[in-house]
């Protein structure tokens, strides 16, 4: 679309004239305006054209800044009237739009409908296309295909020849008929016949004249100037096309419709002046309008300063010759008693000019935000602190801001790190590994050796090998593409090496002629010559001899047919890997870290052999196994197996979507039918009120009931107890106490009668409202049910999402932040793998430094921004970097820092600025995810929690030695409260440890008698995790040989893997009582196809 080129011809300028429809390109409703030629005086400079608008730039940030205004999706097709679109997008449906409209628009209406449209000064098109319509819509040109109805009730096709109009008849009456027309038809099943209708009786295709059609063809055909009044003017081409006078009348240009204008404001300004006036001015006896009198204008001087100026008038006007005024001089009498009189001595002067102060300049609009991040003013906010999980770090931290694995990562291995952890926990499935935790996978990557063996970290390999090659039984195919090995130059160079050592028969000496000068110096030059040529060679040779011994171990053994075997065993798979990695040295992009991976696992100085490579294997530094683990797999991205489960999600998320929209169409409407419903209830609601109770009236005579008096002891009554008496009081019913009960009996049972009547009285619920209210409660449990079901699909979106890995978003200095649980798992891992009571998959937030363009573009900018934004801010970029990030920053794509607090996630969000792009959204994102992310991070806490009562490394003991008696204790601590009577087996999901409880234990011997125990071996967090998912699918882990053929019985691996799942479960159901629903990544392994 864009070609850089040098300017050679001038048909190179304009490959499309300017005046093509794509000046009808819309931009904010006007029409976008191109750029000129510039002026060019070197034939030969390097330019950058646009083949669409053929314009030329000089620089290539001009062509830049001109292509980013073009590919904004902010213009509009003028035809269609389509919005939203880039520049190039709108010219395309333009230029379609404009061959559609030419081929359906009948021809012989063109120039009519023209001639009518030039010049018109309608505002709005609509109300154009309106007025036109109706004109046109029963009005017939010659050329125009039409059919006609005949006498004999045919309806024939044909075209107009000729047209005649009649105008109105005038009657006797004085009233006038309507015009009509008279058209002339050739027929076309009937060459030689034609036909004479009038308007009734022709018509045309309705689908060849209506107003869409003719509002795309006014739009592709019309042009307007955007100021009010301005006609619509036809295109010059079209014009001349159609013999069209394009002179515009004198009073539709655009001076003489200001000049109009400026004078009908000042009419309106000079009558407005004229009412206002009316009211004031007095009209004399004559007839004439006398001056308006004002009072004179209050002065401001004190009381004494005006005696001393009357005083002084006085004066000059008793020495003057004509009383104070000069002779030849006009002179007023001043009227009796007229208060208004104007001062003599003022009169003749030119008053002062006023001068005004000039206006102050508006100050500038406030910034409307969003906007850049970096040019939102600071806040003097400064960001949370970053942990390194490396010893290199890129700034100088105390300790404590340091991960407990960071003692033998480097830096450049923490970005491969979270990429394998990302890639085995997004493609367990496909891998057929069970999810873990990132904090597992390091402690396995740091701590996995030949005395020390972790089952995740063979299995991992194993896993991701096994996908490389298919197995013996599927044919051995690989799967990926591999560099070829050059046998064949091998073998010919060994075929040199063996003929250059024949021996050579030695030259018979030549008898030597007579030596001189001359000839000794050129022997001379030859042997040294031929000496530097053997360094050279010698240095050669050196340099390119292997520095390994990969090729010599390689001679007898085909890594890829052990591969299809299967063949892990006793350093099986470290083999595969040491044959995998030679072989993608071959490939340039690999080779130099493929070449340093086998001079650490074959070295020259030791014989290579299958044991020490296994050896080498298990002590290899852990910045090494990341690299190699990359290697591999960043392969399996070319595989089958993991593109078709990419296809599959694809295709399960197309269905989840569509899914979704389902429930949401049925929840937009099943909220207007409750809308409704309310609305019911609202009309309904006043004839369903209980009425307010009625006051009850004071009751003036009769008994008030006393509750504390019928709760007062019997003791208490008025018959005084005989004291020497022993038995129980006697009591005495006299006749008032027998009147007043029978007397509240009866206020009792009219009280019952009122309540009743009053009951009967109040109108009960319609049965219309009661079922108004179930329907309202039904209404508001179906939109429940959908947003939880758009809840759950949401989120198996989510974990579907799996072909790249999701961005939170950027900081103002272009700072990338991830959550690797935001897409493409489940929050926790799968709900079924043997670490899933850890409750967390990564629980950290990630910030990955700027990559190189978006650091010298940003943030190390050249001198003269730095000042630029130096003057505006008072600081540089880097030095506002400094101030705001504090003291740790990550300056390049290459440095990771990490959250793993939840305050320090709040403070985050307190530092970003919602003001800037880049913020607003990163905010947005954390927000959304926020109490998720706590969670986790909370959960990873309690996971890496040494146990009660377990020292720590701060009080001398290793963490992880600490960690792992902790678990010992807590599964010692497990057994001992449910052992119960007979052997019995019991499995625990909380650490995935399998303990047996058995019979009672004896009394435990006497100290004396006691033997020393073994000091118990050095166990670690990770060695918890085992993969069930493997022993459920294939019945073995991947880094066993599978087993012979069996019985279709469910195997011991298989029943003890579903007790423990069934223990985790239940575990996981005590502990864990709210969980997300979620169809989770198995069905939609299932759903795929897999």
């Amino acid at each position: 679309m864009v070609c850089r080129s040098s300017l050679t011809a001038p048909e190179a300028v304009f490959p499309i004239p300017l005046t093509s429809p794509l000046r009808q390109v819309l931009f904010k409703r006007k029409p976008v305006q191109f750029l000129p030629v510039p002026e060019i005086e070197d034939e030969n400079q390097e330019v950058w054209h646009i083949p669409q608008t053929g314009e030329i730039f000089l620089s290539y940030e001009d062509y830049l800044d001109r292509m980013d205004f073009y590919k904004q999706k902010r213009f509009i097709c003028t035809i269609t009237g389509h919005s939203g679109l880039t520049f190039f997008d709108a010219l395309e449906s333009e230029l379609a739009g404009a061959v559609e409209v030419e081929q359906a628009f009948p021809e012989a209406l063109k120039g009519p409908i023209l001639r009518r449209v030039q010049f018109q000064t309608v505002s709005r098109i609509d109300t154009l296309v309106d007025q036109i319509y109706d004109e046109f819509k029963n009005d017939y040109y010659p050329g125009e295909a039409v059919t006609v109805h005949i006498l004999g009730g045919e309806r024939l096709q044909g075209v107009v020849r000729d047209k005649t109009r009649f105008g109105s008849k005038v009657l006797p009456d004085g009233t006038l008929t309507p015009p009509f027309s008279r058209y002339f038809v050739s027929l076309d099943e009937r060459p030689d016949e034609e036909a004479v209708v009038d308007d009734s009786h022709i018509f045309r295709d309705r689908k060849v004249f209506t107003k869409a059609v003719l509002r795309s063809f006014i739009k592709k055909t019309v042009t307007r100037e955007a100021w009010n009044g301005a006609p619509w003017l036809v295109k010059q081409d079209v014009a001349e096309k159609y013999h069209i006078d394009t002179r515009i009348p004198p009073h539709l240009r655009y001076d003489n419709k200001l000049l109009e204008r400026k004078q009908m404001q000042l009419q309106k300004k000079a009558s407005q002046s004229d009412l206002t006036q009316q009211p004031s001015g007095s009209i004399s006896p004559t007839g004439l309008r006398l001056p308006e009198l004002k009072p004179a204008p209050k002065s401001h001087k004190s009381k004494a300063q005006q005696a001393l100026q009357a005083q002084q008038h006085a004066i000059k006007g008793k020495n003057s010759t004509f009383g104070g005024h000069e002779p030849g001089s006009f002179v007023h009498l001043p009227l009796p008693g007229n208060p208004f009189q104007f001062p003599v001595s003022l009169r003749g002067q030119v008053p002062p000019p006023i001068v005004k102060p000039p206006e102050p300049t508006p100050p500038p609009p406030p910034p409307k935000y969003p906007i850049e991040d970096l040019q939102v003013e600071p806040r003097g906010l400064v960001r949370p602190q970053l942990r390194y999980m490396c010893t290199d770090t890129p700034v100088d931290v105390a300790p404590d801001a340091k991960s407990p694995f960071s003692e033998k990562i480097l830096m450049k291995s923490v970005g491969p790190l979270l990429e394998t952890w990302d890639t085995l926990n997004v493609y367990c499935e496909i891998f057929k590994l069970d999810s873990f935790t990132f904090d597992d996978y390091v402690e396995a990557m740091l701590v996995a050796s030949a005395d020390t063996p972790v089952q995740l970290f063979d299995e991992i390999h194993c896993a991701v090998l096994k996908i490389l090659v298919t197995s013996e039984a599927e044919g051995g195919k690989v799967q990926i593409q591999l560099p070829e090995l050059e046998e064949e130059e091998e073998e010919a160079e060994d075929e040199v090496e063996e003929e250059s050592m024949v021996p050579t028969p030695e030259p018979e000496p030549q008898p030597s002629g007579r030596a001189t000068r001359r000839s000794l110096a050129k022997a001379e030059a030859e042997r040294l010559a031929a000496e530097a040529a053997a360094a050279e060679k010698e240095m050669q040779q050196t340099e390119e001899a292997p520095k390994h011994r990969a090729e010599e171990l390689l001679r007898s053994y085909d890594w890829i047919e052990h591969l299809a075997k299967r063949d892990f065993k006793e350093g099986g798979w470290e083999m595969i890997m040491v044959g995998l990695l030679h072989q993608l040295s071959k490939n340039e992009r690999l080779k130099a870290s493929c070449e340093e991976l086998l001079q650490q696992l074959v070295p020259s100085d030791i014989e290579p052999s299958q044991e020490t490579v296994r050896q080498r294997y298990s002590a290899f530094d852990v910045n090494y196994r990341v690299q190699a683990l990359q290697i591999i797999c960043m392969l399996t991205s070319e595989t089958r197996a993991i593109r078709g489960y990419m296809e599959d999600c694809s295709e399960t998320m197309t269905a989840y979507r569509k899914e979704k929209i389902e429930w949401q169409r049925k929840r937009k409407q099943l909220i207007e039918e409750l809308k409704s419903l309310n609305d019911q209830r609202k009309i309904l609601l006043p004839d369903n009120l209980p009425p307010s109770p009625p006051m009850e009236p004071v009751k003036t005579n009769g008994d008030v009931k006393m509750s504390d008096v019928e709760d007062l002891p019997a003791n208490t009554s008025d018959e005084v107890q005989d004291s020497d008496d022993d038995g129980p009081p006697r009591k005495l019913r006299r006749a008032t106490d027998r009147a007043a009960e029978r007397k509240r009996k009866a206020e009792k049972e009219q009280e019952r009668k009122e309540k009743a009547e009053a009951a009967g009285k109040v109108p009960k619920q319609s049965k219309q409202f009661q079922r108004v209210l179930r329907d309202i409660q039904k209404k508001e449990d179906e939109i429940a049910e959908c947003e939880r079901e758009i809840a759950v699909i949401d989120n198996d979106l989510r974990e579907a999402d799996c072909p790249r890995t999701r961005v939170l978003g950027k900081d103002r200095f272009w700072n990338r932040y991830y959550w690797f649980e935001r897409n493409g798992m489940p929050y926790g891992g799968l709900p079924d793998s043997s670490t899933a009571s850890a409750g967390y998959a990564n629980g950290c937030i990630w910030v990955q430094g700027p990559d190189e363009l978006e650091r010298v573009g940003y943030i190390d900018m050249i001198p003269e921004y730095q000042d630029e934004y130096k003057a505006k801010f008072d600081m540089t970029v880097p030095e506002r970097k400094k101030l705001e990030e504090g003291a740790t920053s990550v300056f390049n794509a290459c440095q990771w820092g990490y959250y793993d607090d939840p305050a320090s996630v709040d403070a985050l969000l307190g530092w970003l600025d919602p003001r800037g792009f880049n913020e607003l959204k990163l905010r947005k994102e954390l927000v959304n995810y926020r109490d998720k992310i706590v969670k986790n991070m909370e959960n990873r806490k309690a996971y890496l929690a040494p146990p009660s009562g377990i020292t720590t490394k701060e009080n001398g003991e290793d963490p992880a030695t600490a960690t792992s008696s902790g678990a010992a204790a807590a599964v010692v601590a497990a057994a001992s409260t449910t052992t119960t009577g007979g052997n019995k087996r019991m499995s625990t999901r909380g650490r995935g440890v399998t303990t047996i409880a058995g019979p009672p234990l004896s009394a435990p011997p006497p100290p004396e008698l006691e033997p020393k125990s073994k000091p118990a071996p050095v166990t670690y967090r990770c060695m918890n995790w085992q993969n069930t998912m493997a022993l459920e699918d294939i019945g073995h882990l991947h880094s066993q040989e599978p087993p012979l053929a069996r019985s279709r019985k469910m195997t011991k691996k298989k029943q003890e893997a579903a007790v423990v799942a069934a223990a985790a479960a239940a575990a996981k159901e005590v502990v864990e009582p709210e969980m997300i629903v979620t169809r989770g990544k198995k069905g939609r392994q299932s759903a795929g196809g897999r």
